[in-house]
């Protein structure tokens, strides 16, 4: 060949490798988050088997679903592939690269609903009731008395004021998710505790705090401080569980509709927006359940002999 060699020319880069540099360059993803775009881009490569991924229909997409999940991945998994897809070809269809999002209305499998984890009533009190007069240990009793009472989540617990507690009544104000306000019942034994560390609480509160339950150094107390006593209080009941606050709002839930049966009143108080997410409790105790079926509704009733 004469004369100075023909540069040759670059490969084009192909829609997913631009893709991936738009995200490194224009939403700044962490390393980690990008290579993990990056897999599931390569996985969609892979099932795709070299056609074009523009080309891609529903049909398609629902079939790489079924063979993932044929091969043992998770539909938690699935969901973030199908999600990692669906941003792919939302990029494609805003660069006119596409007609349309093949992964749209592609739902990956359900998971089996995971039943949540409660104490027993006996353990339930125990973790409560540990005895304990040092300053703190009033206000974990107070604090735990009132969220198994009231079945209040932990960021709800430390973010509620003074102001929020209504001891005549016997009633307490809760922010929730959302910012969403609710007013839910107190029982005795919380205001009681309650009663008890008030006294002890205005000695160490900082001056204008008005968090109702607060730390060692008066500021108002933060979920992670809430996690590691209330496992500290479950090692001094001996309870064996890996208990978190979480479980104390389970344990009101389950403990409350196995006595009452008050699907709504339960949905109310634990300020659920749906009462699919309340319904999970009623499986907690589908034995007793069970028995209660057999033993009331004629039609379930066995003959005898």
């Amino acid at each position: 060949m004469s004369g100075p060699a023909r540069a040759i020319e670059a490969k084009p880069r192909s829609a997913l490798e631009r893709y991936l540099e738009s995200l490194r360059t224009g939403r700044r993803l962490a390393a980690h988050t990008l290579a993990a775009y990056g897999r599931d881009g390569r996985l969609l490569e892979s099932l795709a088997g070299g056609r074009a991924l523009a080309d891609l229909t529903g049909h398609d997409i629902r079939r790489f679903v079924s063979t993932l999940h044929g091969k043992g991945l998770s539909p938690r998994s699935l969901a973030r592939v199908l999600s990692a897809w669906r941003g792919f070809f939302g990029w494609l269809l805003r660069h006119k690269e596409a007609d349309a999002n093949p992964c749209a209305g592609v739902r990956p499998p359900k998971a089996p609903r995971r039943l949540p984890d409660a104490l027993s009533p006996d353990e339930a009190v125990r973790l409560v009731s540990v005895e304990d007069r040092s300053p703190l240990g009033l206000r974990d009793r107070a604090l735990f008395e009132l969220a198994y009472s009231s079945g209040l989540r932990v960021s709800e617990l430390t973010g509620l004021d003074l102001a929020a507690l209504d001891r005549a009544t016997g009633e307490v104000r809760v922010t929730g998710k959302g910012s969403k306000t609710r007013i839910v019942p107190v029982g005795r034994h919380a205001l009681d505790a309650i009663a008890a560390w008030l006294p002890v609480r205005s000695e160490i509160a900082k001056p204008g705090e008005r968090a109702l339950f607060v730390g060692r150094s008066g500021a108002r107390m933060v979920p992670r401080e809430v996690q590691r006593r209330i496992k500290r209080q479950a090692t001094i009941a001996g309870i064996a569980a890996d208990v978190h606050p979480h479980m104390l709002r389970h344990s009101f839930a389950s403990h409350v509709l196995q006595s009452s049966g008050d699907l709504r009143a339960v949905q109310e108080m634990l300020g659920h927006a749906s009462i699919a997410s309340t319904q999970v409790y009623t499986h907690l105790d589908f034995q007793h359940l069970a028995k209660v079926y057999d033993a009331a509704h004629p039609r379930a009733r066995r003959r005898k002999g």
